[in-house]
C-alpha cells in the first residue's frame, strides 16, 4: 500500500478494522433499497405479497383479516407488553405494522380462500391480495400441499370431499370453518331431500 502512495492513517486503520465493508457490497444494498421502494410505490400489493410470503410463519390471517381497529388494538397488546413480549411477539409486530401500513393506503387483506388461495403463497387476484392457507395459525405446508394438489383434481364439492381428497383431519377443519373458508360448502355429497 505504501508504494501507491496510501496514506498512512488509512493502513494503520486497516490495522485495527478486523473487516472492511466493501463498496461494492454498499453500492448493491443501496440498489436493493431503491427496487424496494419502487415496487412499494409503483406495485404495492405485489410488494405486500412478497414480503408476506417471506414471513407466512409469523402471519396470522384469522386477525389481519378483521381489519385495521383489529390490527390496532394487536399492535396496542403487544405495545403494553414492554419487555416482556416474546420473539414471537415481536416478530409479529412487524408483520402488524406492515399491514397498518397497507390498510392505511386503501388496501387490504382478503380471507383466505378454498378456491384462490395458493399453499404457501401470497397472491395478488384482480386487485385483491389473497393470503395462502399457511397464513392461518396450525394449518402447516404439507397439508396446505394437500389441498391446493387435490383441487387442481376438482373443485371440492362438500367439506367431507375435502376432507377425504385433501388428507384434512378435524382440527384443521376446524380452522378452516372458523376462518369462513367453508361457508359455502355442504356438509356432506349426500342430497338432502327435505
Amino acid at each position: 500500500m505504501r508504494e501507491n502512495n496510501v496514506p498512512e492513517w488509512y493502513i494503520s486503520s486497516c490495522k485495527k478494522v478486523k473487516y472492511l465493508f466493501p463498496k461494492a457490497h454498499a453500492v448493491a444494498y443501496v440498489m436493493m433499497a431503491f427496487r424496494i421502494a419502487w415496487f412499494k410505490i409503483y406495485h404495492p400489493l405485489a410488494f405486500y405479497a412478497a414480503a408476506f410470503t417471506v414471513r407466512t410463519d409469523d402471519f396470522d390471517a384469522d386477525i389481519i383479516c378483521k381489519g385495521l381497529p383489529e390490527i390496532e388494538n394487536q399492535l396496542k397488546n403487544i405495545k403494553t407488553m414492554g419487555n416482556d413480549a416474546t420473539d414471537k411477539d415481536k416478530k409479529f409486530q412487524i408483520i402488524l405494522e406492515m399491514c397498518l401500513e397497507m390498510y392505511q393506503r386503501g388496501y387490504c387483506c382478503e380471507r383466505v380462500s378454498l378456491t384462490e388461495s395458493d399453499a404457501d403463497v401470497f397472491r395478488v387476484v384482480d386487485g385483491r391480495l389473497i393470503p395462502p392457507f399457511t397464513a392461518l395459525q396450525g394449518l402447516g405446508q404439507s397439508v396446505a400441499c394437500a389441498i391446493v394438489e387435490a383441487r387442481k383434481e376438482a373443485p371440492f364439492t362438500s367439506i367431507e370431499d375435502l376432507s377425504k381428497r385433501g388428507k384434512v383431519g378435524k382440527a384443521i377443519i376446524e380452522t378452516l370453518q372458523g376462518h369462513g373458508v367453508l361457508n359455502n360448502l355442504p356438509e356432506s355429497d349426500q342430497l338432502q331431500l327435505f
